[in-house]
């Protein structure tokens, strides 16, 4: 499913037009981002959880060259899904 499926989705299940959907869409994916972003956790029961992870510094290798770098730490988004969503997922 990509985006304008989803739209498409949220606009059948809601009775919103297409353009509200997606506005309502592309809200709600801000706002995780932004709340991410900032250094928080976003729950949403009965789906998972996002939140910033760090990932530290560690040393890497150049796939052409074979040459060693150093990979600088970095803050990277996660997911967690819920128990309910895993196990939607399982069957």
């Amino acid at each position: 499913m990509n985006k304008g499926e989803l739209r498409e989705t949220v606009a059948k299940e809601t009775g919103l037009t297409g353009a509200d959907a997606e506005r309502a869409v592309d809200a709600a994916l801000s706002a995780i981002v932004s709340a991410v972003a900032k250094g928080e956790r976003v729950s949403i029961a009965g789906f998972g959880t996002f939140e910033p992870r760090e990932r530290s510094a560690r040393e890497g290798r150049n796939p052409q060259t074979g040459e060693t770098m150093q990979i600088a730490a970095t803050t990277v988004p996660g997911f967690k899904a819920a128990a309910a969503f895993k196990k939607a997922v399982a069957g």
